[in-house]
């Protein structure tokens, strides 16, 4: 009997392949499914892929590479690939993709179209939906959620019952956790911890070794790069728009400008700038909280 072959259109032309018997979709013969496993009509498995347990490869998902699907499901157009593993009751579906090293596992889900891939982890009960993108060496799990344009990488971590959304950076070092909710086009990156019910938005900074918790929020154009929050901290916004922000140290922060009050004086109360009567009288009040709270 002639050998089966099929195009699977990743460059190779046809290679020798058969109909799995469970679904009916098409498996290179380098693939690795067992029996138990269930490939759709539509769906291919390639490369040297390994597809097992009682995992469900359907819809027009392709599963290639080096990848491995143990027990979950891919669904949709999803794709994984590369050597990236999907396990658990894990689901990837819609138009997502896994690939690299990724690992998505527990009762995680990545739909709509994000991508997770690098090194990243997608665990427990997270979700990554919208186009949102985990990668590199990061990790969300837990019950957080990454979606819509959102963008957690590096060494960051979103865990517990944290959400990440809009078009959202969580990169670096950073932690967002608890009740979090980091939003808009806010960033939190270096060190920095967001936690609790605090919540960071708009075009908001919060990085460094800040860490912003209990019931603060950090929002506008607002930069806080070190100290402990636990409220709301206090920014004042120049009639031009640009935004001072008194750290717990009683340095202000704003735009690239980080300043003891002294270097503020110096800097925003020459007489030279555009702003000094305004930005002098904004230093006086940061001042004189301060001492209040001393």
């Amino acid at each position: 009997m002639k050998a089966q072959t099929h195009d699977f259109r990743d460059g190779n032309g046809p290679v020798p392949s058969h109909i799995h018997t469970k679904g009916g979709g098409w498996v290179a013969d380098t693939a690795n499914v067992d029996k138990s496993a269930y490939i759709g009509p539509d769906a291919w498995v390639s490369g040297d892929a390994w597809v097992s347990g009682n995992a469900r490869v359907c819809g027009n998902a392709r599963v290639y590479g080096n990848a491995r699907v143990d027990n979950a499901w891919v669904s949709g157009d999803a794709r994984v690939y590369g050597n990236a593993w999907v396990y658990g009751n894990a689901r990837v579906s819609g138009d997502a993709r896994a690939s690299g090293d990724a690992r998505v596992y527990g009762d995680a889900r990545v739909h709509d179209n994000a991508w997770v891939y690098g090194n990243a982890r997608v665990s427990d009960n997270a979700r990554v939906c919208g186009n949102a993108l985990v990668y590199d060496n990061a990790w969300v799990y837990d019950n957080a959620w990454v979606y819509d344009n959102a963008w957690v990488y590096g060494n960051a971590w979103v865990y517990g019952n944290a959400w990440v959304y809009g078009s959202a950076r969580v990169p670096g070092d950073a932690r967002v956790s608890g009740d979090a909710r980091v939003y808009g086009s806010a960033r939190v990156y270096g060190s920095a911890r967001v936690y609790g019910n605090a919540r960071v938005y708009g075009g908001a900074r919060v990085y460094d070794n800040a860490r912003v918790h209990g019931d603060a929020w950090v929002y506008g154009d607002a930069r806080v790069m070190r100290g402990m929050y636990t409220s709301t901290p206090t920014s004042i916004t120049r009639s031009d728009g640009h935004m001072f922000t008194l750290q717990s140290d009683g340095s202000i922060v704003a735009g690239c400008r980080d300043f003891t009050p002294d270097e503020a004086k110096a800097h925003w109360g020459h007489s030279k700038h555009h702003k000094h009567r305004e930005s002098m009288a904004i230093i006086s009040a940061f001042n004189a909280i301060q001492t209040a709270r001393s």
